[in-house]
């Protein structure tokens, strides 16, 4: 570390270098936290987290008996133990108390994404709230026909402020808070769909994954899904090779149309997500129970009732055969997973506990035992490289590097032990 720090000084690495092996060294070091804890306003199951994406400050949360409420991660409500334990209770709490609050399970929880001001909120009652967070007051809301399993905005969205919504019925909705309607219905899942993912790195694409085993890709600028995930279509080592040029594909077009091919054929006209082979291609045997996209959105995590974690390849839709080891996914419910944004770790809820993987290997990093219950949800705080997660039995623990990081022998100051008094050698 300090050899690090040193050659930080001198030039001789850059600094973005040392950050992000700082990061990584306390990514790694993640433990139940001692010196901070979150007082749960939850009397039920707590379902989803989300820290704000603009201060990373917040913690939204959402719950079982109808709640969802609002921390302050940074700054403590009160302190225990001697001022050593920070205390965090709900800042405020929205639940069936209040006259426009939901009546049964929120199941899933969004930050508006471009301030603080705005939260959202679906339920099993059939509705999603747009919550003000000053006045804790429901803005708008939208009804819709089933039960509502998963809710999302884009992160990366400079146009418009959609929420996309996965239901028990089949259709896929868009809402519009800037209209207060239904802008789109995606229909081509066959079953509900309990994943809502938007892409990282594309504002009109929404990633969706379904109770029939599918996950599909939407351009919701254009009709019919364009890509459906096939676990059977893998790829291993380096990325395709870049296609050819279109003067090179329209040469090949017309020569299979020399040979016979009908110009109105349904092959040619139909969208190729939606091409009867590829339409019935399945992601998972069963359920996808969670989908995660990485930062810089080139690659897709997806968890399935069949017990798998499997990572995709955006670009290619290619299954890229990363074995997780010793997955055991809770197949009951949908789990929200969670990845630091280096891409190296994700965190997935396995059962009571929550298990580290590595994202290249799969190999299994480490495994967090606190909860009492089965584990649903997982959000990571990029800025304190801290993990938050809620389980059944009601509570909010944090994951957070130990306070002072042990230093190895062979990186302790030349100048003698670390001195934590402030002293000068000035004389009188």
């Amino acid at each position: 570390m300090w050899k690090e720090v040193k050659d930080r000084e001198l030039g001789r690495i850059r600094p973005a270098l040392l950050a992000n092996r700082v990061q990584s060294r306390r990514i790694c070091s993640l433990e139940l936290a001692n010196q901070k804890e979150i007082i749960s306003a939850h009397k039920g199951a707590v379902n989803s987290l989300q820290i704000d994406l603009t201060e990373s400050r917040y913690l939204l949360s959402g719950a079982s008996d109808g709640s969802a409420a609002v921390y302050d991660i940074q700054q403590a409500t009160d302190n225990d133990g001697g001022g050593l334990v920070a205390k965090h209770k709900s800042l405020f709490v929205v639940d069936k108390q209040l006259e426009y609050g939901h009546q049964y399970a929120v199941s899933s929880v969004s930050w508006y994404p471009v301030d603080t001001g705005l939260f959202v909120t679906g339920s099993f009652d059939h509705h999603i709230k747009v919550w003000d967070t000053n006045t804790t007051q429901v803005e708008m809301q939208f009804k819709l026909p089933g039960k509502v399993y998963g809710v999302a905005m884009s992160s990366v969205s400079t146009t418009h402020m959609l929420i996309a919504a996965g239901t028990e019925d089949v259709q896929v909705r868009l809402c519009d808070m800037a209209s207060g309607a239904f802008t789109h219905t995606l229909s081509g899942h066959r079953d509900g769909v309990w994943a809502v993912q938007w892409s990282a790195s594309n504002e009109w694409m929404v990633i969706t994954g379904g109770c029939d085993g599918s996950i599909r890709f939407w351009d919701i600028r254009r009709a019919g899904c364009f890509r459906v995930l096939d676990q059977l279509q893998s790829q291993t080592g380096r990325r395709p090779s870049i296609p050819k040029s279109p003067a090179s594909k329209a040469k090949k077009s017309s020569m299979a149309f020399g040979k016979g091919l009908s110009k109105g054929s349904l092959s040619q006209r139909q969208h190729p997500g939606m091409l009867s082979s590829q339409n019935r291609a399945t992601a998972h045997y069963g359920a996808v129970t969670g989908l995660e996209m990485t930062n810089d959105g080139l690659h897709l995590f997806s968890a399935g009732m069949d017990s798998r974690l499997r990572l995709w390849d955006v670009e290619s839709g290619c299954n890229t055969l990363v074995n997780y080891e010793t997955t055991r996914l809770r197949t009951s419910k949908a789990i929200q997973l969670a990845v630091t944004p280096n891409s190296s770790l994700v965190f997935v809820p396995c059962l009571t506990s929550i298990k580290a993987y590595d994202v290249w290997s799969g190999s299994l990093c480490s495994t967090f035992h606190g909860h009492y219950d089965f584990v649903n949800c997982c959000s990571f705080n990029s800025q304190d490289q801290e993990l938050y997660s809620g389980s059944n039995d009601r509570q909010i623990l944090i994951w957070s590097p130990p306070a002072v990081l042990c230093l190895e022998e062979d990186e302790t100051p030349s100048r003698g032990p670390v001195s934590f008094v402030d002293e000068d050698n000035w004389s009188d």
